[in-house]
């Protein structure tokens, strides 16, 4: 690629939107973030995993954080070093982030690509059956309980609704050209936008 670019990736729980960012970070040879090794990056400033998963299900936990930024509750705290962790990471170079209200975050940038995927429900329900070895019904209340997390946590950040399409360039339902073919229409459009090879 002739330039660095950013492909923000979110996406419902159980249509492979994790794997395809990995499949497309490795096919570009760039760097790959999720909510794992963004979360390590955050414990390794000196915030513990328990106070990380409070903020993430927007516990607003209170404490004498101060500093720079003012914040006297953890989970703002919490919100803000993401925020900074993730432009940070921008900065270095051509990457993929998997959710972390990356697209939200990095709005403002010309070389982001912010792409949603999703699937049908009954799609994500044997997909999600077949990841964990779960039966439907445990399958689907998975699937409710990391939506609900998911979309709270997106409307605390961001104030919107995290699938909608005015936040995005690309909404692709991954069951329609299957994980293969998604990746291969992602990365056609980052080569057009961005220069390709």
């Amino acid at each position: 690629m002739s330039k660095n670019f950013v492909i923000s990736v979110g996406c419902e729980y159980g249509c492979f939107g994790p794997e395809i960012g990995k499949k497309i970070a490795k096919d570009f040879g760039i760097a790959y973030y999720d909510r794992e090794l963004i979360d390590d990056i955050i414990a390794e400033a000196g915030f513990s995993r328990d106070l990380t998963e409070k903020a993430e299900a927007g516990v607003a936990v209170r404490g004498n954080v101060g500093g720079p930024t003012g914040y006297t509750d953890l989970t703002d705290r919490m919100v803000y070093i993401q925020t900074e962790v993730i432009k940070k990471l921008a900065a270095r170079g051509s990457c993929v982030f998997i959710g972390r209200c990356s697209d939200y975050i990095l709005r403002e940038r010309d070389n982001c690509l912010n792409v949603f995927i999703y699937a049908p429900e009954e799609v994500r329900i044997k997909n999600v059956m077949a990841m964990h070895n779960l039966n439907r019904n445990d399958a689907i209340l998975l699937i409710e309980k990391n939506d609900e997390s998911l979309h709270k946590r997106y409307l605390q950040i961001t104030g919107t609704y995290r699938g909608d399409r005015h936040n995005r360039h690309l909404l692709i339902d991954s069951n329609l050209l299957g994980l293969d073919g998604t990746v291969e229409l992602i990365e056609h459009v980052v080569k057009e936008k961005f220069g390709g090879e």
